[in-house]
């Protein structure tokens, strides 16, 4: 049992790209993956097509970007619903931005949220759109990264 408060997640992350070298040389081995949390399907994973990874698993970079969105979006349901506001529809096409350094290692310098959100035709869009500032402070992975989350949020009625 967790602390009040306090909740704990593991996760297992298995290298399945051994092609039968190891990592004898830097291109003699697949970036593949697997991320398994409890008894929850599988994650494919691979790096990035840049650093010799496979374009149709999920990179660890897409999965950064899809935790804050998808954190930022719960959030933002949770305060829609408690301020009396009906979201019909929440899509969001999130962008972020990695600098890679000289040394090769990188960062991210950046991500836009990109909401776009259907609520009902009688709500107020204004508060509709005030509670992104506030799903922002409360997300837990925004507030445990060190760059930038903006928000661009666009609020349809009906």
């Amino acid at each position: 049992m967790s602390e009040k408060g306090r909740h704990d997640y593991a996760a297992t992350v298995v290298w399945t790209g051994n092609s039968g070298e190891g990592t004898k040389h830097y291109r003699a081995f697949s970036r593949d993956h697997e991320i398994t949390c409890d008894s929850k399907p599988t994650i494919f994973g691979s790096a990035d097509p840049a650093f010799l990874g496979d374009s149709s698993r999920y990179n660890p970079e897409e999965l950064l970007l899809s935790s804050l969105s998808a954190c930022h979006m719960l959030w933002y349901l949770h305060l829609c619903a408690n301020a009396g506001i009906t979201v019909t529809e929440y899509t969001d096409n999130a962008t972020g931005r990695m600098i890679e350094t000289t040394n090769g290692s990188g960062y991210f310098e950046s991500v836009t949220l990109k909401p776009r959100i259907r609520i009902g035709a009688a709500d107020d869009s204004e508060l509709a759109t005030s509670l992104h500032d506030k799903a922002h402070s409360f997300c837990f992975i925004a507030n445990s990264v060190n760059f930038d989350v903006g928000c661009e949020p666009e609020i349809l009625t009906g």
